[in-house]
């Protein structure tokens, strides 16, 4: 009887454990069947980084677009750096059409500002608090509390399209300042502000204007002109200045002042106005024609609903499975800033004649060529193509290709000639449709010729080129010397693969000029002085440009870094620096000392801090040393302290995408070593990840059991066949296929035998 109740007893829990399983995989299956019908743009938030120095844009764009329709907001009495225009907290000025995203130093844009009132007109007054405020990926809106009246925002590339909806009324204002700008950053002299304006009222419905600036980042003078076509006739028209209103005129022009035009309408029947702002470089009628051209006949509604199309097919490049909702929100949020600058202005180049296309508001390549351009080699190759294709345009027409460019000019070059990284990356990647050769001769003037500006464009060579390395008397010499360095290997990778054996074994010995202020002592770089002498006193982990009253932000020996953050930056040779720390064991340790051993608070100790570029790669070196285990701890913890939700979910400025394409890749568990054909293998979030490569071709990581305590890898398998190294060569992501990743909570032996390429060998 026992043996019975006891035979009963197990068919009942077998059948409570089968029951059981199907529910749990019914209930994943469901929840992948739901993930799948989600729209992933509804997994963007706009407002992420809008907050805590992040400097995104929360307002309507398309990928790369030039016009960006976004809230402005009462400026910052501090002259903080708050390049968007946009702080949660303040009231809101108007709506301008144009903006950069996530960028540090002093502002630029923010033209034509839209400013919708009610009843009498009130200049001196502009700003009014919000509510209601909500965004998606090419739709903004808000509710303007004040004038009681409801704005929306979408876009085209060169078209911001505004509806507002106002009460009934007969007195609904709509005004445009001609002379807008950000205004932000920097003393008086590099603040953007207006040169002159000149705006017109040229038919029942149409405004059109003309603005010069000057100052901002790039402080070089640029023009932007608008046409604005308007959904109603007006009821009554009108021109301002300053604090004066001219009724009934039709021009107006201003110097470094506001000026503009306004239009009266009637809403006590129709209550939305819809406007479209077309944006040129070349004129005003060129800016009505890509009103034209861009929109149609098209309405509001019409446009947001392209808009959102093409931003689904973009975030289609990547499809996740796994992960939490607020893991996939971060992820989706990230790369729609991956797709943000710089700027598709083609068509647009009033600067010289050409038939290539032609990108501006390049606004640093010093950051993005870490992350952001690798991305787009991987899953918008056509896109990298033509961003690669107009640097070496803007080469054939300047003399330079640039590092740093926006609106026509270059600006301040930060560290090295990294539009060599980019050239270097497409060319070991295989992009297709490049003059290499052109791009070859401009890699090799920047490291040649002694640059006349070179503030602004090329190399500061005298002594690099002599001593092999740059001195104390030349601002921020350390990190230029090593970023010079790794500008080297990159023109040495091109010249072997076009052949030129000799330009090869030149640059590749070039490139070793970082040695040249390796300091054993210290197990850093260290600035020497003119006669050779080290640099004293001396502290590795010390951050001279905040620190140190011998220094400014731009004469430090080390840009925006400390010693210990940019000795990591050694792309090209990390055996060469190991074997200078003295070897696995010790770089081990330098590199755990590094990271603070856990230390959470380190954005003003000189140690690693994710809040900025130099030492975002220093993660991944532990695979060098044999300990892809730390890699992976290491960028688990980084990913879940420094980005989060919110408005404050970044570590700090995006710079144009970098610190989002940094997550981007993370996530999915791969990351570049940017101008070379290699990613290393960290540690993904999500169990599946799908890459769209473009031709039916498919590269997917699987990371089975993946979770917030299995983040280690215990074996791995690239096309069902064992590998035991923790990084893939380009092509074999690029040609599709499926990296399987087998992970646990303990870390393992996986990968430490076989080490990424280095120009030095073990």
């Amino acid at each position: 009887m026992k043996n019975n109740q006891d035979f009963d007893s197990q068919k009942k829990t077998l059948k409570t454990i089968r029951l059981t399983a199907l529910f749990l995989c019914f209930l994943f299956i469901n929840q992948n069947i739901a993930f799948a019908q989600t729209k992933l743009i509804s997994y963007v938030d706009p407002f992420v980084g809008a907050d805590r120095d992040g400097n995104t844009v929360p307002g309507a764009a398309v990928p790369f677009g030039f016009a960006n329709p976004s809230p402005d907001v009462v400026p910052n009495p501090n002259f903080r750096f708050d390049t968007s225009g946009y702080e949660s907290d303040k009231p809101i000025i108007g709506f301008s059409q144009t903006h950069v995203s996530g960028t540090g130093g002093e502002s630029k844009y923010g033209n034509f500002r839209v400013t919708p009132q009610v009843g009498e007109i009130n200049i001196r007054d502009f700003a009014s608090d919000k509510k209601d405020e909500s965004a998606e990926p090419g739709y903004y809106t808000v509710t303007l509390i004040k004038p009681n009246v409801k704005a929306e925002l979408t876009t085209t590339r060169l078209v911001a399209i505004h509806r507002y909806t106002f009460p009934k009324t007969e007195n609904a204002q709509i005004l445009i300042d001609t002379g807008s700008v950000i205004f932000t950053g920097g003393g008086s002299g590099r603040r953007q502000r207006p040169i002159s304006t000149t705006t017109r009222i040229v038919a029942p419905n149409r405004i059109e204007g003309t603005g010069n600036f000057i100052g901002g980042w790039n402080p070089s003078p640029y023009t932007l002109h608008f046409a604005a076509e308007f959904s109603q006739n007006f009821k009554s028209y009108g021109t301002w200045r300053n604090e004066e209103v001219y009724p009934n005129t039709k021009t107006v022009t201003g110097e470094q002042t506001g000026a503009g035009a306004f239009a009266t309408f009637d809403t006590t029947n129709n209550q939305s106005i819809e406007i479209k702002i077309g944006v040129s470089f070349v004129s005003s009628e060129k800016a009505n024609a890509n009103i034209k051209d861009e929109t149609g006949s098209a309405n509001f509604d019409e446009i947001r609903n392209r808009a959102s199309k093409i931003w689904e097919e973009t975030l289609s490049k990547i499809k996740i499975e796994g992960g939490s909702d607020e893991q996939k929100q971060i992820f989706y949020t990230a790369l729609y800033r991956s797709h943000y600058m710089p700027h598709d202005v083609s068509g647009e180049n009033v600067w010289w004649e050409s038939d290539a296309p032609h990108y501006e508001d390049f606004y640093a390549i010093w950051d993005t060529f870490r992350t952001v351009h690798p991305l787009l080699t991987l899953i918008q190759p056509t896109r990298q193509r033509d961003m690669v294709r107009s640097l070496i345009d803007i080469y054939k027409h300047t003399g330079w290709m640039p590092d740093a460019r926006i609106a026509g000019a270059n600006g301040m070059m930060q560290g090295g000639s990294n539009a060599d990284v980019l050239i270097a990356d497409a060319f070991v990647k295989n992009l297709k449709g490049i003059d290499y050769e052109t791009a070859y001769q401009a890699m090799v003037k920047n490291a040649e010729v002694d640059s006349p500006r070179s503030a602004y464009e090329g190399r500061e060579l005298g002594e690099y080129n002599t001593r092999g390395y740059i001195s104390m008397k030349t601002e921020r010499s350390a990190s230029r010397t090593v970023e010079y360095a790794y500008n080297d290997f990159c023109i040495a990778l091109v010249a072997k693969g076009l052949g030129k054996t000799a330009e090869y074994q030149k640059y590749l010995k070039r490139s070793e000029s970082w040695m040249n202020l390796w300091d054993a002592e210290t197990k850093s770089i260290r600035p020497r002085t003119e006669n050779g002498e080290w640099m004293t006193p001396f502290d590795k982990t010390k951050l001279y440009m905040l620190d140190s009253p011998r220094f400014t932000w731009m004469s430090s020996p080390y840009y925006e870094g400390s010693s210990y953050q940019y000795s990591t930056y050694v792309p090209h040779d990390v055996n060469g620096l190991i074997e200078k720390v003295g070897g696995d064991t010790e770089f081990i340790k330098w590199l755990d000392e590094f990271f603070g051993m856990g230390n959470q608070n380190l954005r003003r100790e000189g140690l690693y801090t994710h809040v900025n570029e130099p030492d975002i790669l220093a993660a991944f070196l532990y695979i060098y040393a044999g300990s892809p285990a730390k890699t992976q701890d290491r960028v688990r913890e980084i990913m879940r302290r420094e980005y989060r939700t919110g408005r404050a979910g970044l570590p700090g400025n995006d710079d144009a995408g970098t610190m989002s394409s940094w997550f981007v890749w993370n996530a999915i568990g791969l990351y570049p070593n940017a101008g070379q054909d290699f990613y290393y293998i960290g540690s993904p979030i999500f169990t599946r990840s799908t890459i769209d490569l473009g031709n039916n071709r498919k590269f997917t990581i699987e990371a089975f059991n993946s979770s917030e305590a299995n983040k280690f890898i215990q074996s791995a398998t690239l096309n069902g066949k064992q590998i035991e190294r923790a990084w893939l060569r380009h092509s074999e992501v690029a040609n599709g296929g499926k990296l399987v990743l087998q992970m646990s909570d303990k870390p393992s032996n996986w990968g430490n035998a076989n080490r990424p390429p280095s120009m030095s060998s073990k």
